[in-house]
């Protein structure tokens, strides 16, 4: 660097290249610490607001997929894709999303986070987000914005919620797992980021992939589900979407809190925690593994 060149001007602000595993491990631990002591307000606003962002996205996703012609994979990944928005709203606009921070572990698993702050953190973010999707479903649904395309749009919402209450406590449990462990690892690739570019296109393909394979997320089924029992009643709607009443008997509250609701969180917890949280703070993390390598 010439001696003209300013000094406030660093070679690491200039680099491009991504951060490496063991240092995006470094990088979540330390947000999982920030996360774990956030303040109640600041961490239930923030909560609210990843709750909007997932039910936006999980609206548009209901309108992506109607009247497509491109074939049933290919519609999936569309939709997926346009789902994505309420994650990339969340990293990058900055919120609390209670199945992102299933990652909170690898801070855990560090013990510079304690039980009690992992569960005030979770539990928070969850009564957040299930207050900021519900709050989303009822200004769409006051909006009348479910009639358009001919009622098109509240009919596949109506489908979309029914078809997610018809799943079995195993199929819920285990699609619940499969999903979070796609969304941790969409999370996790943003800390190996150093633009929001590199973190949409890291974003993208792993929410994408988890909705179009039908996987289960507990905050959009938040939207997802209450939309459609709000709308079952409508008879346009169940018109359009040529149903009737004993099609969707499942489509209840209980169907959503026990049925999905609660195996999909459950699902949603080990898929995160486990299968990318734990795992990687054994490979990058875990007390001595400096000197096991030397």
């Amino acid at each position: 660097m010439s001696s003209n060149a300013d000094p406030r001007i660093s070679s690491t602000e200039l680099r491009i290249d991504p951060y490496s595993p063991s240092e995006m491990a470094g990088r979540a631990q330390m947000v999982g610490v920030a996360k774990a002591r956030l303040d109640t307000i600041n961490l239930l606003t923030l909560a609210v607001l990843a709750g909007a962002f997932i039910a936006l996205g999980a609206q548009l996703a209901t309108i992506a997929g109607i009247d497509s012609t491109l074939g049933w994979g290919p519609t999936r990944i569309l939709v997926g894709t346009v789902f994505s928005v309420g994650l990339i709203l969340v990293v990058i606009a900055g919120a609390e999303l209670f199945t992102g921070n299933t990652l909170i572990i690898m801070a855990w698993l560090g013990r510079k986070v304690t039980t009690p702050q992992l569960l005030r953190n979770w539990s928070l973010a969850f009564l957040g987000n299930f207050i900021g999707a519900m709050a989303t479903a009822g200004l769409i649904l006051y909006a009348g914005q479910w009639a358009l395309g001919g009622n098109s749009v509240g009919a596949a919402a109506v489908g979309i919620a029914n078809a997610k209450v018809e799943l079995t406590f195993t199929e819920a449990l285990i699609r619940g797992i499969l999903c979070n462990a796609m969304v941790n690892l969409a999370v996790w690739l943003c800390f190996s980021a150093r633009s929001n570019i590199d973190k949409i296109f890291a974003i993208i393909p792993p929410i994408a992939g988890f909705v179009a394979a039908g996987f289960e997320h507990s905050i959009a089924n938040i939207y997802f589900i209450p939309m459609g029992i709000f709308l079952k009643t409508n008879d346009d709607v169940m018109q359009a979407a040529g149903l009737d009443l004993d099609a969707v008997s499942n489509l209840t509250w209980n169907g959503f809190l026990i049925d999905n609701l609660l195996p999909v969180t459950i699902g949603n917890i080990i898929g995160g925690a486990v299968m990318v949280a734990a795992i990687y703070w054994l490979v990058y993390l875990r007390p001595h593994r400096e000197s096991e390598e030397s």
